[in-house]
This record gives structure tokens, sequence and C-alpha cells, in this order.
């Protein structure tokens, strides 16, 4: 069996999350790995573009949770690998206030360590996407969750992130970023 597709690496938690910088919908341009503030933390979205209706729906209800979000001081931005002219078309189906990024790059997907896939026809689109991959970047910029897929049918349930999140969020809780075993640990 042949594993010529084995181009993905994990993001870890705790680490620093990359310096990617993505253009957004209003001419502007976004380090991903930085919120808008100091102290808050920032939910970096990445989605498959355009053609895909599960991503335009999950966007849309992404957008019902801003406000809790904005409470626990995390910020959002959601970017694809589409063209300007195909996110300019997309926010016509879209109902969302938060930052829209475009134009991700191949190798800013394969260093998130993204799933890339390639377009079924040229009615889907016309380049190469990330399939979902959802990080949130604490203050200090490191990764304090990540998730990615492989398709569109697995993400995250926004309710039980954003709650999760909430809880994280609370110092009363003293939630230590997971999935960071220690392999020196006997």
């Amino acid at each position: 069996m042949s594993h010529t597709n084995q181009y993905t690496q994990k993001l870890h938690p705790g680490s620093p999350f990359p310096d990617i910088q993505v253009n957004l919908a209003d001419g502007s341009t976004r380090h991903l790995a930085q919120a808008n503030n100091a102290g808050r933390w920032q939910l970096v979205l990445i989605y498959r573009g355009r053609h895909c209706p599960l991503c335009t729906r999950y966007l849309n209800k992404l957008e019902q949770f801003k406000e809790q979000l904005a409470d626990i001081k995390v910020d959002i931005v959601a970017v694809s690998g589409d063209s300007l002219a195909q996110l300019q078309s997309h926010s016509e189906q879209l109902n969302v206030s938060f930052e829209l990024g475009y134009g991700l790059r191949l190798a800013d997907m394969k260093t998130l360590g993204l799933f890339i896939s390639d377009p079924r026809s040229a009615q889907e689109t016309d380049h190469p996407f990330a399939e979902p991959g959802l990080f949130v970047v604490n203050e200090a910029g490191n990764i304090q969750v990540t998730d990615i897929s492989n398709n569109p049918f697995v993400r995250p349930d926004l309710t039980s992130l954003v709650n999760g999140l909430g809880w994280i969020r609370d110092p009363d809780n003293n939630y230590p970023i997971r999935g960071m075993h220690n392999t020196n640990f006997t």
C-alpha cells in the first residue's frame, strides 16, 4: 500500500501557533496567531470554501456564539483557500460579522497540519482546499485547543466548544492545556 499522501504533521498543544498572515475581505491583513487585543484568545476556523454548504451552515451558526465568545475574551477569524472573488460570492450566503480571510496558501495548510483535498470537478472549485480545522490560540500565542478533520462532516459541536472555552477561561478552574503528556512521566 502506497503512502504518498503522508504530508500532514500535528501541531502540538502548548506550542506556538505558526506565524501565518492572511488577507481579509476588507483589504487588510491579519496574523492568525494574534487576537485583536491583549489578554484575548483567538479562535481560528479553517473552512473548505464557498463550494461547501456545510461550511456555510457552520460559519452562520458560529455567528450565533460570537457574543458569548466575546464575553470570555475570544476573538474569531475564519479563513479558507478561496480567492477574494470566491469569498465575496460566498459572503452573499453568509450572515456573519467576524473576520473572514481568504487565500490561505497550500504551504500554510501543510504547516497547520490540515488535510488537503483536490476538487472533484471544476464546478466544485478551482484549487486544492483545506478540510476543516479549528484552533484556539491563547494570549501567549500558543495552541490551547486544536481539532482537525479530513472531511466536512466531522466538526466540533459549537455549544460544547464555547461552553468548554468558558470553563477553561475561568481562572478559578486552573485548567491546563490538555494533550501535553510528558514522556518522562513514570
